[in-house]
């Protein structure tokens, strides 16, 4: 009994000290409540649950994604950023100047230029994506720099592969960075093949068994690819055949996603995050050269595009996504279009959203019929009830599985991106949207909406509030712990 007793005694105090750091060292209150629930109401695996996946990393600055060590030179920089940035400001049209607290956000808090003359290119599922990349990469003659989540050892892998080493005979430089637990599937497999190639591949931050839950919690969910600093693809789009829908197999599921080709200017922020990720990943030094990012006065001009970047993640001061689309969503007057596999908002975002509709805009919301997670889809059901409540319009994807991670603004301006709607990708996962502000491609994006509506069930309020209490109590628990999802 006397063990006993210093053993609980023991526990109290290590759970009260655990408690008292959740408070001080989670960033949001939502969070911070999850936490406390889950350490006091299930001993011992809430606090190893803490410990694991609930370090706020963003405090503790661990990633470091500084380019420029020179401080002269990079104040210079920061000048020339920003008076580049207002020339595009000025020369540009109405839509870019009535979204400027959203540009001048940007620009303020991660330095992420407003740049223009670039063409932009709308990539509508794998199946449109990959023919677009493939030819982009054999038309590489310096570099090409590939970053992504999920890169898999299949057929459109191996063919990425292939054109990988045929530029490396040619002497073009090819670097690549994989997530370690989003493809894991080629550890062992393709990257010692492109190592032995001269393919430089590296993790992002290789998983250890010591620490092997925090790394999973921190994934980089980016998916770039950057050909000689003036040519990028981002989006929704892994490398993976599941993403490629052939007309041959209708039993296979359907996948409906979104990506983005840019040449131009806009490229060379994308550039940016590669190389810093790339220096913490690979600890080499890649400095910022001509090569990596070339004069504009040397770029072609093949569009009149106005884009920006948006990036976050554990390296970043703020939660720059969360913060632009809450700008976009204020800022916009009219309709707002958002699409995102998995809509778990926090209480900022479901407040603005919620403003908004009762403010007369009107807000659609599509999410598929299903996730690929049961926890997730309580979690996500768990919000319709506050959304209908407000006006706003839901839809749910019953055609496949919708991947997509867009929203567009009064059809002026359009965000495409990696970033869900959900607690992950607003405060722990490395991110990155495009802003594109323009008239031409938020209406490519509004048509592309309305015709996913066409494949899609609309909620009805009334019916909604049918379902059983057994529903309604999982939608309400699990809601609890949707921070932690």
């Amino acid at each position: 009994m006397t063990w006993q007793l210093i053993f609980e005694i023991a526990y109290l105090l290590v759970l009260v000290l655990v408690c008292i750091r959740i408070i001080y060292d989670t960033q949001t209150d939502a969070k911070s409540l999850a936490y406390l629930l889950f350490a006091i109401f299930v001993p011992f695996i809430g606090i190893i649950f803490y410990f694991t996946f609930g370090i706020n990393y963003r405090s503790r600055k661990i990633y470091s994604k500084k380019l420029i060590e020179n401080s002269e030179l990079s104040d210079k920089l920061f000048k020339k950023i920003h008076q580049y940035s207002k020339q595009t400001f000025n020369l540009g049209d109405a839509t870019v100047k009535s979204n400027e607290e959203l540009a001048n956000m940007l620009l303020n808090d991660t330095l992420s230029p407003l740049t223009s003359d670039n063409s932009v290119k709308l990539l509508i599922n794998g199946e449109n994506k990959f023919p677009d990349v493939l030819q982009a990469l054999k038309n590489a003659k310096d570099h090409i720099h590939i970053e992504y989540y999920i890169f898999e050892d299949d057929h459109i892998g191996r063919e990425i592969e292939k054109i990988l080493t045929e530029k490396v005979r040619e002497g073009i430089k090819v670097r690549f960075i994989y997530d370690d637990f989003g493809s894991q599937g080629i550890r062992k497999t393709m990257v010692p093949r492109l190592k032995s190639q001269g393919i430089e591949s590296y993790p992002f931050f290789k998983i250890r068994f010591i620490t092997l839950a925090n790394r999973l919690n921190y994934r980089n969910h980016r998916k770039i690819i950057v050909i000689d600093g003036v040519t990028a693809f981002i989006g929704g789009i892994n490398v993976s055949d599941k993403y490629i829908n052939q007309v041959d197999q209708p039993e296979k599921l359907f996948w409906r996603d979104t990506h983005l080709r840019i040449d131009g200017p806009g490229v060379q922020y994308l550039q940016y995050l590669f190389m810093c990720d790339w220096n913490f990943c690979s600890e080499l030094k890649l400095e910022p050269t001509d090569k990596f990012f070339p004069p504009l006065s040397s770029i072609p001009i093949n569009g009149n595009k106005i884009v920006q970047i948006a990036a976050s993640g554990p390296d970043s001061p703020s939660p720059a996504i969360l913060y632009a689309t809450l700008q976009a969503i204020n800022l916009a007057s009219k309709e707002i279009l958002i699409t995102s596999p998995y809509f778990i908002p926090n209480s900022s975002l479901l407040d603005a959203l919620c403003i908004a509709a009762l403010g007369g805009v009107k807000v659609k919301i599509l999410v598929p019929l299903r996730s690929d997670s049961l926890f997730v889809d309580f979690a996500v059901r768990s919000y319709y009830a506050d959304l209908l409540k407000a006006g706003i319009e839901l839809f749910q994807y019953s055609k496949g599985f919708i991947h997509a991670k867009t929203m567009v603004c009064d059809a002026k301006i359009a965000m495409i991106g990696t970033a869900n709607m959900d607690f992950r990708s607003f405060d722990l996962n490395f991110e990155v949207n495009a802003i594109v502000y323009d008239e031409q491609l938020a209406n490519e994006l509004v048509t592309l909406f309305n015709s996913d509506l066409q494949d899609s069930v609309k909620l009805n309020d009334h019916e909604w509030t049918k379902r059983s209490i057994f529903k309604k109590f999982m939608e309400k628990l699990i809601r609890l712990f949707s921070p932690l999802l």
